[in-house]
């Protein structure tokens, strides 16, 4: 996880460097709708808004900071850092003009011709109002840049606006800067020292920070596997709840750099990488919570009959993990001031790529949710489709994972379940099995029906065998034996429990016909060597009766043994369970 934060990191700076430092100007219509929202049409309106604005953030109004920042030009600045440098810059404006005289606005002119109004020049720069093309009039850019040495040059004078409560509201960093020794305000290499420290002392308690608070949650999760009853919470890793401490560091880190108010440059690099880092982890945390989720789902999952929860446990925390993806992506990009829609466009040929593949995304979803809808089968089924057979592992948002007889994982896209035939093996009620007994030919035909009933006797007898349908009679007649079908059915719940009961029952009838001296008959063939000599060859055997009379003499026969069997002309009733 750590080298994709980084690796992605390193991405996005190339990016955000080289692209996104433009701004882009507002339309006209915009702009001169934001000119008459916030007053901005002269430099006496401007003033006033400003004056105003930040005011009201002394009073308790802290959303009035947008409007005190529009009253500055920040198009140099680039949009990653332009909201926190406005602010910055917007306190530092009116501690350099609380220190140079009381603002008369009777004095500012309120006329919107003209190209610029200077309120005070320095030797440092000066503070002016400069109109834009678009009709606004804006704190100019020069006097944005010149802000951090003016407030150096105005160190030494009290503010003139006498209240005990602004001290508290000037940025930190201006208070803390004119606090230090001359030392530490002195640039060695392209920072002040003191700023240096901070960054050193920034890093140093998001560092701590970090390990402090994955100490204290990792104790956590320990105390809560230790006295949940969930067993499914028990199973959690103790570090599943880690990348909650990076976002402590990564907070630690960005309220540091905020308010050493580090230059453009500096703050673009360090902010990005604190951004990133926060969406990054943030995204992380958010699948550690959503493992966490599942694993509860899943717990009570288990507690029900119903399988149809267990396909949809591996569902949802899919799509919750999609959805995360989705929502982190989006507030990464928000930060970073990355257009989403606009960088899709871009890709052109890709985007069409994207939308031929999406026919494919619909119609594996489509299929998760016809397996869903009309139980096709469940984790765990044994199933057989086209010519793969095997035991459902996993069903997904996109694809199936089937576990084959041999050990292999094969996965088949959801949309061929929409046509394909299912043979569910899963989802039968019993287990056939359907055999023949093969007897010798001198076997007595009572001892074979006597067979057959000690046969029916143990499928009544054994646990698992269904009782209310099977068949054991003689059936055929074979080339070398006399077949005797066997067709029963087991109400297993799996292939081993099926396999253990089928041994037991061939075996126990193989018990039964040891026990009642019946062989069990093979393949066969018996050799008669016939010589000239062998009276049987004699045609027109004169001891051999007619044909009508040998015909009569076996209807007489089939009579008698039908007679002692089920009776002349009686019918018995069909088979009843």
């Amino acid at each position: 996880m750590k080298h994709f934060i980084l690796a992605a990191f390193l991405l996005l700076c190339h990016n955000v460097l080289f692209a996104g430092g433009a701004s882009t100007n507002s339309s006209t219509a915009d702009t001169v709708e934001t000119t008459r929202l916030f007053g901005l049409a002269s430099p006496r309106e401007t003033f006033a808004s400003f004056l105003h604005s930040m005011n009201d953030i002394k009073r308790g109004r802290a959303e009035r900071i947008n409007d005190a920042v529009n009253t500055l030009d920040l198009s140099n600045i680039n949009p990653l850092i332009r909201r926190e440098k406005g602010r910055d810059l917007a306190w530092m404006l009116l501690e350099s003009i609380d220190k140079t005289r009381i603002v008369s606005l009777k004095k500012v002119p309120n006329s919107s011709v003209g190209e610029r109004y200077v309120f005070s020049s320095y030797e440092s720069g000066d503070i002016s109002i400069k109109k834009l093309d678009d009709g606004r009039w804006l704190f100019s850019q020069n006097t944005l840049s010149s802000l951090p040495r003016i407030i150096e040059e105005l160190a030494a004078r009290k503010s003139l606006i006498v209240n005990a409560m602004d001290a508290q509201y000037i940025p930190w960093h201006i208070n803390l800067r004119q606090q230090l020794p001359e030392s530490l305000r002195t640039r060695s290499f392209l920072l002040e020292n003191w700023k240096w420290l901070g960054i050193l002392l920034t890093i140093a308690l998001g560092i701590i920070a970090d390990k402090l608070t994955a100490f204290i949650l990792q104790m956590l999760v320990k105390n809560i596997r230790l006295k949940t009853k969930t067993a499914a919470f028990k199973e959690s890793p103790e570090d599943i709840l880690r990348p909650l401490a990076m976002l402590m560091m990564a907070a630690f880190w960005w309220a540091g750099l905020n308010l050493l108010a580090l230059p453009d440059q500096a703050m673009i690099i360090l902010l990005v990488a604190v951004k990133f880092l926060a969406g990054a982890t943030g995204v992380w945390g958010a699948y550690r919570l959503v493992d966490l989720v599942t694993l509860y789902l899943r717990h009570l999952a288990d507690k029900t009959d119903n399988k149809v929860d267990d396909v949809l446990v591996p569902l949802i925390r899919k799509t919750l993990k999609v959805f995360v993806t989705v929502v982190g992506i989006t507030f990464v990009a928000a930060n970073l001031n990355l257009n989403v829609s606009s960088l899709l466009a871009s890709l052109g040929l890709g985007g069409l790529a994207f939308a031929l593949a999406a026919k494919d995304v619909v119609q594996n979803l489509f299929g998760s949710i016809t397996v869903i809808l009309d139980q096709t089968f469940h984790t765990g089924d044994w199933i057989v489709v086209n010519d793969i057979e095997g035991s459902v592992e996993e069903v997904g948002l996109r694809s199936t994972k089937v576990r084959t007889f041999y050990d292999s994982l094969i996965t088949l896209p959801n949309s061929i379940f929409i046509t394909a035939k299912v043979d569910n093996m899963g989802q039968r009620r019993y287990r056939r099995l359907k055999c023949n007994v093969s007897l010798t030919y001198d076997t007595p035909p009572d001892k074979i029906e006597a067979f057959c009933e000690g046969v029916r006797e143990l499928i009544r007898l054994h646990p698992y065998m269904r009782k209310d349908y099977f068949h054991v009679y003689l059936n055929s007649l074979g080339a070398s034996s006399l077949d005797v079908l066997v067709y029963v059915f087991w109400e297993t719940p799996d292939w081993s429990t099926e396999l253990r009961e089928r041994q037991r029952f061939l075996l126990d009838v193989l018990r039964l016909a040891k026990a009642q001296q019946i062989d069990m008959a093979f393949p066969t063939q018996t050799l008669h060597l016939l010589t000239t000599n062998d009276d049987s060859t004699t045609p027109n055997n004169p001891s051999t009766p007619p044909i009508d009379a040998l015909s009569q003499q076996f209807k007489n026969s089939a009579r008698s043994i039908v007679s002692e069997s089920t009776g002349i002309d009686k019918k018995p009733p069909p088979v009843r369970f």
